[in-house]
């Protein structure tokens, strides 16, 4: 189980919908009483609409910091130049590294400053946008996290391996072809220009975006961490004492 140093601890789209079901289970429970709800559907629209974010905005600032890297890495490559797969992994390894070592976190891009633009209406706050930067102040409390970011990275690794694994089969030498010391089929002296290269990896667009059911998708969903801390986030929303802090 993930473990939070705090109620305000320092996420992802399944972390925002248990933070949103948390306060709506503490609805449920107390709406008998006459008490006014936490998340009425002002608020559920409100919140959940700053979802839309990361694939609208946010999606494409973090776009253009990837492509950024990638021609920094890459730029003066040749495309004759041939690059084994362990070479095009050293290679992605580095963009990856500079786009999250970036001057901004990766979370950034997962949330909007709505919350600054709410409060900057001042005396023109309603109860529910009230209700509504709160959420959002939680919410990137989590996305800071060391929680988030150990989560997050265990995301990232675990998609760029199935990415390498579907390059992989590009790189496999045909039978009778391995050299003295390779085994047939073997991937260590199998080499490519990076001419050739590029539409193999545009290729795996169909595979990530496209394929049902995604196996991006299918091994995201299969890690503990991700599980744990989804559910330890609902756990904690759900709870009216931690509420209260």
């Amino acid at each position: 189980r993930v473990s939070f140093p705090s109620r305000r601890f320092h996420q992802k789209r399944r972390g925002r919908l248990n933070i949103i079901g948390g306060y709506l289970y503490l609805d449920s429970s107390v709406g008998k009483n006459g008490t006014t709800p936490l998340a009425s559907p002002d608020v559920q629209q409100q919140y959940l609409s700053s979802i839309q974010h990361l694939l609208g905005d946010g999606l494409c600032e973090l776009i253009t910091v990837v492509k950024r890297a990638v021609q920094d890495v890459l730029g003066g490559v040749s495309l004759k130049q041939v690059l084994s797969l362990q070479d095009l992994e050293e290679e992605l390894s580095e963009v990856r590294r500079r786009v999250e070592q970036g001057h901004k976190a990766l979370s950034w891009y997962m949330m909007p400053d709505e919350e600054n633009a709410l409060a900057a209406q001042a005396c023109g706050l309603t109860e529910h946008d009230v209700t509504t930067i709160k959420l959002l102040n939680e919410t990137r409390d989590m996305l800071e996290s060391p929680d988030f970011s150990t989560v997050l990275d265990t995301c990232l690794s675990r998609a760029f391996s199935r990415f390498l694994d579907n390059v992989a089969e590009f790189f496999r030498a045909p039978e009778g072809d391995s050299g003295p010391s390779d085994t047939p089929g073997s991937l260590s002296h199998v080499s490519l220009p990076l001419a050739k290269i590029i539409p193999i990896v545009n290729g795996q667009i169909h595979s990530i975006c496209s394929e049902i059911p995604s196996h991006f998708v299918q091994d995201l969903l299969m890690v503990e961490q991700v599980k744990d801390f989804a559910a330890n986030v609902y756990e904690t929303f759900s709870s009216p004492q931690e509420l209260q802090k």
